[in-house]
């Protein structure tokens, strides 16, 4: 039976191996068929940034991956309405289609969970 599985981003998409090791986790638990989502919450909501220049930092822009997981059935991604606005984005800056929820209405669905898994 298919469990639950919450993956809430908190962190900016670089500088740690935070943003990387959500998405490994989001591809394995769907690998396994469970019943994922992934929040982007605070700085988590960077890692959906259109147009992101990671050159500089020697790094690849890994952002285009979340457009893909459409193509592994997980198509359940939320992003915190307060964080976007706290950081003057919006869901047209994003890099693929996401449901925005206000804080409240989140939290309704970590309720309704199985696991919580935050970076």
């Amino acid at each position: 039976m298919a469990k639950k599985f919450m993956l809430v981003n908190r962190k900016a998409p670089y500088g740690s191996i935070y943003a990387l090791e959500s998405l490994e986790v989001v591809l394995i638990a769907a690998a396994f068929e469970q019943d994922v989502s992934l929040v982007f919450a605070d700085d988590g909501v960077y890692q959906l940034k259109k147009g992101m220049q990671t050159k500089a930092i020697a790094t690849k822009n890994f952002s285009p991956t979340y457009r893909a997981l459409e193509d592994y059935d997980i198509d359940k991604l939320y992003v915190e309405a307060e964080s976007l606005a706290a950081r003057g984005l919006t869901a047209e800056d994003l890099v693929t289609d996401v449901k925005v929820v206000d804080a409240k209405a989140l939290a309704g669905l970590m309720e309704q969970q199985d696991v919580i898994l935050s970076f």
